[in-house]
């Protein structure tokens, strides 16, 4: 569904009550990703639409801003205020990442090359992110065993495995004629799906791990958390794999049901 295009450029709250009549579904939508960086990222949005800025500048903002993070993790001291500065600089990416497709749906839907731009971004930053943890691990003072440093390897392996099923589920139900599961829908509709179990998708929030570089200048805290949230994700994401494959699997007995 896309919203309505604004000719003219309107106010703040215009292009704020602009962008509530289009969301993505929050099917399957992580507690942070659904109810914090999309509620910020609409308001970011409609920020770069007053300024006039276009989707693909927003996505080069949410680059920078990562790459800047994740730049810190892996060079940063290891101080106190390395931890904030890494996770102010991931939020602000993550939320600007947010803000890129809200603010294309403003303008009347995004372009082929946009969506291109903002996977690419995706795709790079989430092992780029997990890579970082290993080297500032091995810069650190107190650097953890060798085998700790397999964790971040590991993590990054999961992570990127995880985003590429996403956008691959995605794409073969379009080819099987069935909705996208990241599309528009009613403001209504966005907000039905279940809260708990955006709860339960939390280890694979992307939000979360945002916000957990906040410990970065406590190392043996640090360790412990980003070990027990690549713990849960593994387990979440091997549990997502087994479901995904039926439902994949469905589509095509449903495919071969119709030409039958």
């Amino acid at each position: 569904m896309r919203s309505a295009v604004l000719t003219s450029r309107p106010s703040y709250r215009q292009s704020l009550d602009g962008l509530s009549s289009a969301q993505k579904s929050a099917k399957g939508a992580p507690a942070y990703s659904r109810f914090v960086n999309r509620p910020l990222g609409r308001r970011l949005a409609a920020g770069a639409h007053v300024l006039g800025l276009t989707p693909d500048q927003v996505t080069a903002a949410s680059a920078l801003c990562t790459a800047a993070g994740i730049a810190t993790v892996a060079l940063g001291p290891s101080a106190w205020w390395t931890g904030l500065l890494v996770a102010a600089l991931l939020v602000l990416g993550y939320a600007l990442d947010a803000a890129d497709g809200q603010l294309a749906r403003l303008r009347g839907g995004g372009s082929l090359a946009g969506e291109w731009l903002d996977h690419v971004v995706d795709a790079a930053k989430i092992p780029a992110l997990h890579l970082a943890v290993a080297v500032g691990a091995h810069r650190s003072p107190t650097p953890p065993s060798d085998a700790w440093l397999l964790v971040p390897l590991a993590f990054a392996v999961v992570a990127s495995t995880w985003f590429f099923t996403i956008i691959l589920n995605d794409h073969l139900r379009r080819l099987a004629g069935a909705r996208d599961g990241q599309a528009a829908v009613a403001s209504g509709e966005a907000r039905r799906h279940s809260a708990l179990r955006s709860a339960a998708s939390v280890p694979t929030d992307y939000g979360v791990l945002c916000l957990l570089f906040v410990t970065l200048g406590a190392p043996v805290l640090f360790r412990w958390a980003y070990g027990l949230l690549a713990l849960g994700f593994a387990l979440l994401a091997a549990a997502s794999m087994v479901v995904w494959y039926r439902q994949v699997g469905s589509l095509e007995r449903a495919q071969d049901g119709s030409s039958a």
